[in-house]
């Protein structure tokens, strides 16, 4: 049976978010030859339109309200509860990111719907959705399926591959109005903190951090290594907590999730919370001085060695490679 799929798509300093296409790529795999409909937030550009729909959906919706060019619970979960019960979808992909995390579980309740959180894949078994999602901070798996009602769920970054993009694709565009009222949270200032250049959560690369980094200095010697590379930096909550960098930058259990090609973790011990927010990356790389760390139990390749000393020949290594 051919299904009808909404996607929210999400921008991030101007730019479409790669978990937007994922979240196409997500829906095409159980549309079943249906349709496909990308919803945009807020006033939007004529390239973010085009995008979407080279990058698989059939039709994009454009929202429109002054209040939606900055992300507020309310304003949200009322635009998004008026396009669905105008589309009477039989799905909603949202990524599990910072927003949908907190406005997805709100519109399941109004729905009165099921939802499963942090999908890391999709699969069909039969007439059946199976979705994969980690649990035991990564250590088990469960599959989960929907019985009835709407299949409702958020997408982990990286880790459901966007469709290639088709140039040649075409696709219906429409703009619809919206009614938003009485909200409680006005944003008049949005103050950044985070890491510049690539977006962390949807890094391919990442470069982190701990308390072996020793010093606010120290964080400068990865982000050489992590610019060389085209990634991100990351840290450990330790490497926070002693104020070496910026929370925004904590990745584990209570900090960001992450699911990188290639994770570095430098001067970090492995402590369990740490683990949870990266441990399903598919290449772990290890640099720590101490041979006994539990960081080395999990990776793929490890550097027993001083991270001041081996990360600058890293660094020249890569480098050289780019070069030839």
């Amino acid at each position: 049976m051919m299904k009808k799929i909404l996607t929210v798509t999400e921008i991030k300093n101007g730019e479409l978010r790669n978990i937007s296409f994922e979240t196409i790529a997500a829906a095409k795999m159980v549309a079943n030859g249906g349709e496909v409909v990308s919803v945009l937030l807020g006033k939007q550009e004529k390239g973010f339109t085009d995008a979407l729909i080279q990058y698989g959906a059939d039709r994009v919706i454009i929202v429109n309200h002054p209040q939606l060019a900055l992300y507020t619970t309310d304003a949200y979960q009322q635009a998004l509860l008026q396009i669905i019960e105008l589309e009477n979808p039989d799905g909603i992909f949202m990524g599990h990111t910072g927003n949908a995390k907190d406005v997805a579980p709100r519109i399941a309740m109004k729905l009165q719907s099921g939802l499963v959180s942090d999908v890391i894949a999709i699969e069909k078994n039969g007439e059946d959705i199976l979705f994969t999602r980690p649990i035991y901070s990564g250590k088990a798996f469960e599959k989960k399926k929907i019985n009835n009602g709407l299949l409702f769920a958020t997408i982990r970054p990286n880790n459901i591959a966007s469709l290639e993009k088709d140039e040649s694709r075409s696709g219906e565009v429409t703009s619809i109005n919206v009614e938003i009222k009485d909200l409680r949270t006005i944003i008049k200032e949005v103050v950044r903190k985070a890491t510049s250049g690539v977006d962390l959560s949807e890094a391919k690369i990442i470069v982190s951090g701990g308390r072996g980094v020793k010093s606010k200095e120290g964080f400068k010697v990865l982000q050489e290594l992590a610019d060389a590379l085209g990634g991100a930096v990351g840290a450990s909550r330790g490497a926070c907590d002693a104020d070496y960098c910026d929370y925004s930058m904590q990745i584990g259990q209570t900090g960001k999730v992450v699911t990188p090609d290639l994770y570095i973790a430098c001067g970090i011990s492995g402590a369990i919370q740490h683990v949870a927010g990266m441990s399903n990356s598919k290449v772990i790389v290890a640099i720590n001085k101490d041979p006994e760390a539990n960081i080395f139990s999990i990776a793929d390749y490890g550097i027993v060695g001083d991270l001041f000393e081996v990360a600058p020949l890293l660094v020249e290594e890569f480098k050289l490679v780019a070069v030839n």
